[in-house]
């Protein structure tokens, strides 16, 4: 695994770490299980690593939960998004996460604010307890 891919991993794996938290504080009875997720959502929206690095989570409907903090994507489906070469991105995320539980994806995509789409590799995970699929990437 390269140095890049490692780091993408770890940083999911610390954000669902957060994201289990909450959902612990859920189980003992210290919150109801929609103030866990929209708490978790909050926190992952805010959350950056890096000079550029974000998180997304969408439901494994394919419905975004959280997007750089783009409020126009939040709360649409995603389902039938392609990138440049005709992969539909979320259906890909979702299969390696139905497969394997989470997994590295290629795809293109653009950087925020641009628009010529760029090689891109993601590690996406399924966070079971709130049926989302979370991820962050690096672009080659």
């Amino acid at each position: 695994m390269s140095a890049r891919d490692q780091l993408v991993k770890s940083q999911v794996e610390t954000a669902v770490s957060m994201l289990q938290a909450l959902y612990a504080k859920h189980r003992q009875g210290g919150m109801a299980l929609n103030q866990a997720k929209k708490l978790g959502a909050d926190l992952l929206r805010a959350l950056r690593y890096g000079t550029d690095g974000y998180f997304w989570a969408d439901t494994t409907e394919g419905i975004n939960v959280v997007f750089f903090g783009r409020k126009d994507v939040e709360g649409t489906s995603r389902l039938e998004m392609k990138d440049s070469k005709g992969t539909f991105l979320m259906k890909k995320f979702i299969a390696t996460c139905r497969r394997a539980g989470g997994g590295f994806v290629g795809y293109t995509f653009p950087k925020m604010g641009r628009s010529k789409p760029l090689p891109k590799r993601s590690y996406v995970f399924l966070f079971k307890p709130f049926g989302w699929i979370l991820g962050t990437g690096y672009y080659r």
